[in-house]
């Protein structure tokens, strides 16, 4: 599927938030907006912004604070990717050499700091405390989802709910946000704005699910990665945990020894498995429930473009292979 119906709707607004970006990443050390820039252009899917964008002309938002939410959403996203690819140190990234490998884990780790620090300016502005202490509260969640998931490295007993507990904080949380907040902005009734709410954590989790089972099942070329990036740093994600539970001893030990080696050299092997346990089917599966639940609490919203447009962004998470 092509995100570019779906953009279009909101071209301008994206425009807008591109250049309120590169307004933030001002800084009179060129340190900052170079390393900043490096992975804010280096194509990512913009989806958090789009959701907000989307959903603030669901509600006929006629202000300007979706522009401010949406540019903090995305400088929050690019500030956790800094942090991951120093906690997974990683080399590469949607293609390119990761900012860490190329100017160092602390300018990524206090760069990615800085980018957050501007998200609360830029949400302050907005002058809601709603939205400001949603946004806290996100990450705060966010930064513990985090640390649960550096806890399970290498960790062969983790089961499904604490993968979904990680994947919900990581993930769902801002999501989430990027749906209810304009709902909150246009005071709309609380039933509306937990189904939006719920439209984003469940499209977040079904997002993310799809991330981890390509990370066994897609195109290093299309991903922007090495497959079994995840295996290779210990990281026991579902279709991996679900492998894991359905296999013979031979094949449990074989997936245990690979968590704790860091080391992919077991992939094809392992990939092998997870197809006779089903667990890339059931990985997906989980996936599409949760893209159904996303679609569910959509129906209560009143019926526009931008509505069918935030239920065809639930099915290109869902169809997508990179």
């Amino acid at each position: 599927m092509d995100l570019a119906p779906i953009t279009s709707l909101v071209k301008d607004d994206l425009n807008q938030v591109d250049a309120l970006i590169n307004r933030c990443l001002y800084s009179e050390i060129p340190l900052i907006p170079e390393l900043a820039k490096h992975l804010i252009d280096s194509g990512g899917k913009r989806l958090r912004p789009l959701i907000a964008l989307l959903s603030a002309k669901v509600f006929g938002y006629m202000g300007e604070g979706h522009i401010q939410l949406a540019a903090s959403l995305e400088l929050i996203h690019t500030a956790t990717l800094l942090h991951d690819d120093v906690i997974d140190e990683s080399k590469l990234r949607r293609g390119k050499k990761t900012a860490n490998s190329l100017w160092g884990n602390s300018a990524s780790v206090l760069v990615g700091d800085f980018l957050y620090s501007r998200a609360f300016q830029l949400i302050s502005q907005i002058n809601n405390s709603h939205v400001l202490t949603s946004l806290a509260d996100a990450t705060n969640i966010l930064a513990q989802a985090e640390i649960l998931q550096l806890l399970s490295c290498h960790n062969a007993n983790v089961d499904e709910e604490y993968c979904l507990k990680i994947i919900q904080g990581k993930t769902g949380i801002l999501f989430s946000i990027a749906a209810e907040q304009p709902a909150i902005l246009t005071k709309r009734s609380e039933t509306e704005i937990s189904a939006m709410a719920n439209y984003g954590k469940h499209l977040g989790i079904a997002f993310q699910l799809i991330d981890d089972l390509l990370d066994y099942s897609g195109a290093s070329a299309q991903l922007g990665k090495s497959l079994g990036d995840d295996l290779a740093e210990g990281k026991p994600t579902l279709p991996l945990i679900y492998a894991l539970q359905h296999a013979n001893a031979k094949q449990a030990q074989l997936i245990r020894a690979s968590l704790t080696q860091d080391s992919p050299k077991n992939l094809t092997a392992i990939i092998d498995i997870m197809r006779s346990t089903h667990a890339i089917d059931y990985t997906r599966n989980l996936a599409e429930h949760n893209i159904q639940q996303a679609l569910k609490h959509l129906t209560i919203i009143p019926d526009s473009d931008y509505r069918q447009a935030l239920s065809q962004l639930a099915k290109f998470a869902s169809a997508r292979t990179y």
